[in-house]
């Protein structure tokens, strides 16, 4: 080659690398996002929401302590507690009546008396009890006042109480300690049983317990305790009924046992069947991690490159204590134990139009060939819906740059346990205008705005199942209330005679049929606290047309029906319903028209518990889609921690709420019920997708202003034709490479969620 080009080509090449390292070193730096130019709210903060806060940690060490030096009955730590001892099972704010909450918000009236509610155990009472106190004021409380008769109207048996932490690990004890031994040859050469291991089985509790009230008898499936991954796919086909009734856990005993389709006596009958040659083993080891069906470690991961959200120029919401303020929007919220995520004084344009919106209640019913499953219908509150808001991974269950917020409980602690993290809010681009039009007819523009909704999330891991719960905040004054599940399926040992109640989705592994459904209470206070229920719909009317009156047509026309009584707005599950139906108040618009608020539901409901089970009073809730009753202050919850052990004489029963009262121009809560029917299926393992799991409904403005007010959005976009696209002044979204053009201050990954854990076997 000519030495003159190579010289040539060498000094292109210096050339090249020099513009580049200059590019690199001396080039333009991404610059950082602005945090304090963003205007958050419209709005200002102030201290009323405080009246809804959730305990502090300080308010809940002193309404124990006040407690137990108060109760002179030998209170034991509940971590300690044996079914026989005096315990403080749980400790929560007691919300203010709402009369005197409304008084004090809207009129200036005296501060609600802050208190709490404890539930204690008395296991060494000659008749063993559950008591409630209403503890206050906070927080330096003076008094305990017992409520329980006056809550329930007699005592609360002591059967009724839900298993402890201790409890469980007491039953552990006596699986391994009495039982086990009792089928040696079985467990080691069928199970492959490892007795040194205290972990190499886990248990699936069923629930309720037993088939009569005053019963403590339950079903538990044994699994293989899989290391890093869900235990629930791994069931081994044998199944212990405990009675564990008795206060002295030496006179339990197991009652049946089932292994793979048959029933024995105890495990020593089916030691012995096994040793003739009688018994029909399936022979399996402990899943490996290579050939783990529940495994979620991905073989690659790349997650830095999913693509994130966040605010150029800082969040557009502000939240302080447990208030929220977002454009229009001012909320309070908290998380009650055991019913979860909770809102309370919901305005919007300064205007109220939710006093109270919360998660009542979630159960599943599920079938099965096997008694664990076959007997199993949760009650998911029970178990603590708010106790399971576990911290929240920043990135992956919200947007890396959300708002976090800690929770703290006590429920089956000996103190206050703080759950990190467990409630994100953030501002949610949806993808989706809003609104949005463009116009080539007469004249030529474009009008559009982005939905971005404001969200606030917990997430409930109810042992095997993971719960979303969103409530979600629009900019033209409605509201979304959301749940997605995912986590793992529950499953059965797989037979044959299986398949009549599920899909086989493993070696050994039945995915069983199964419903959700989810309650929530809505006390919709829409121009006032005097509202009806409006039920708009339509109909075919018959009609000669007027201008040719040889023909006819079928004209469209709308129908109207106010419901006067809470029997009319009871509606069935899968029964007819007028498709608007509203909460209206007395006020008008400029048009004349009854200022009012929407409820449409999105749902695909299973069938729920006949009324000839003798559980179903229970969860009678579950019977009716939407229920509009007239607000009392002793109808606050539609369920009870108490329903599940003992259904059949429930604590609450939500059907008596509908007693025909008027419902007409009266302070009226929706109970709205939502959920789906799931068959499991393959594309479950390992975990169920949100994706299609998602329902819940939507509080939507229907004639409550003049117009829709997302029309005076500052985020609205409008420009014709004959203007310059490329001004900010005309178009702001030509400003975004200018605005948008930064990095976000990335805080750091942390998380702290394995801190916090609780028993179930």
């Amino acid at each position: 080659m000519n030495a003159k080009i190579v010289t040539l080509l060498m000094v292109l090449a210096l050339a090249t690398i020099a513009a580049l390292l200059c590019v690199l070193f001396l080039g333009p730096k991404i610059k950082s996002c602005s945090s304090g130019n963003q205007k958050t709210s419209v709005l200002k903060h102030d201290d009323q929401s405080l009246v809804f806060a959730d305990l502090t940690p300080e308010e809940i060490a002193h309404v124990v302590e006040y407690l137990k030096k108060t109760i002179n009955e030998n209170l034991v730590d509940i971590s300690n507690a044996k079914p026989s001892s005096n315990c403080i099972y749980s400790v929560e704010l007691l919300p203010p009546r709402k009369q005197d909450a409304l008084l004090y918000l809207d009129k200036g009236g005296p501060k609600p008396r802050r208190e709490a509610m404890a539930v204690v155990y008395f296991g060494s009472h000659s008749e063993p009890e559950i008591k409630e106190y209403v503890v206050g004021p906070l927080p330096n409380p003076t008094y305990k006042n017992d409520v329980t008769l006056q809550r329930y109207k007699s005592k609360l048996p002591y059967h009724r109480r839900p298993v402890i932490g201790s409890e469980y690990s007491q039953i552990r004890q006596y699986f391994m300690l009495k039982e086990f031994p009792k089928a040696k040859s079985f467990l080691k050469e069928v199970l492959d049983y490892n007795e040194s291991d205290n972990e190499f089985f886990a248990a699936l509790t069923s629930a309720p317990r037993g088939f009569a009230s005053g019963e403590r008898k339950t079903w538990f499936g044994i699994f293989y305790n899989t290391k890093g991954s869900g235990y629930f796919l791994h069931p081994t086909g044998l199944e212990f009924l405990l009675n564990h009734k008795s206060l002295d856990w030496d006179k339990w005993n197991v009652h049946k046992v089932f292994y793979n389709g048959e029933y024995f006596e105890n495990l020593s009958d089916l030691e012995e069947k096994y040793k003739k040659g009688q018994l029909k083993v399936v022979k399996m080891k402990k899943p490996q991690k290579k050939d783990d069906i529940a495994s979620l470690d991905p073989p690659k991961s790349s997650v830095s490159d999913i693509p994130l959200q966040y605010e150029p120029q800082g969040v557009r919401y502000s939240v302080k204590n447990n208030q929220v303020l977002f454009q229009h929007w001012r909320f309070a919220f908290g998380v009650n134990v055991n019913r979860g995520l909770r809102l309370y004084d919901i305005k919007f344009k300064g205007e109220r139009i939710l006093y109270e919106l919360s998660i009542q209640e979630a159960i599943s019913v599920y079938g099965s060939s096997a008694p664990t499953g076959m007997s199993t219908r949760y009650m998911d509150g029970h178990f603590g819906i708010g106790r399971s808001v576990f911290q929240l991974v920043r990135g992956i269950d919200c947007p890396y740059f959300a708002t976090f917020v800690d929770t703290h409980y006590l429920l089956d602690s000996d103190s206050s346990v703080l759950n990190k993290g467990s409630i994100c809010i953030f501002e949610l681009n949806t993808g989706i205008p809003l609104r949005r039009h463009f116009s080539s007819l007469g004249s030529s523009y474009y009008g559009g705005l982005a939905n971005t909704v404001l969200v606030i999330r917990t997430i409930a891991t109810l042992g095997n199942y993971d719960y979303v719960f969103d409530f979600m905040f629009y900019q033209n004054g409605a509201i979304e209330s959301k749940v997605h599940a995912t986590g793992y399926i529950s499953t059965s040992f797989f037979t044959d005679e299986g398949l009549q109640y599920g899909h086989r989705v493993g070696p050994h592994t039945l995915g069983t049929i199964h419903t959700h459904f989810i309650n929530y209470k809505v006390d919709m206070d829409v121009g006032g606290i005097n509202n009806s229920l409006v039920a708009h719909d339509m109909e075919f009317e018959e009609q000669t047309v007027p201008w040719s009156t040889e023909y006819h047509l079928q004209q469209t026309k709308l129908t109207k029906k106010v419901l006067v009584s809470e029997n009319q707005a009871a509606f069935l599950q899968h029964g007819p319903m007028p498709r608007y139906m509203q909460f209206a108040s007395r006020q008008k618009n400029k048009w004349n028209h009854e200022r009012a608020y929407r409820i449409q539901m999105v749902s695909f409901a299973g069938d729920y518990l006949p009324e000839r089970s003798a559980v179903h009073n229970s969860m009678s809730w579950a019977k009716y889609k939407l229920a509009v009753t007239k607000h009392k202050e002793d109808e606050q919850i539609s369920s009870s921690i108490y329903n599940q052990n003992d259904p059949w004489s429930p604590t609450v029963q939500f059907s008596k709420f509908i007693d025909n009262e008027n419902i007409q121009d009266e302070d009226l809560v929706a109970w709205i019920t939502t959920g789906f029917l799931h068959i499991p299926h393959a594309e479950d393992i390992p975990n169920t997708v949100t994706a299609g799991n998602g329902v819940g409904f939507y509080l939507r403005p229907y004639n409550y202003f003049n117009e829709d007010p997302s029309v005076f959005s500052e985020d609205a976009v409008y420009f014709e034709s004959h203007e310059d696209l490329t001004s900010c002044s005309v178009n702001p979204l030509a400003c975004l490479s200018q605005t948008a053009s930064c990095a976000p201050k990335t805080p750091p990954f942390t998380y702290n969620g394995f801190d916090n854990k609780y028993i179930i076997l």
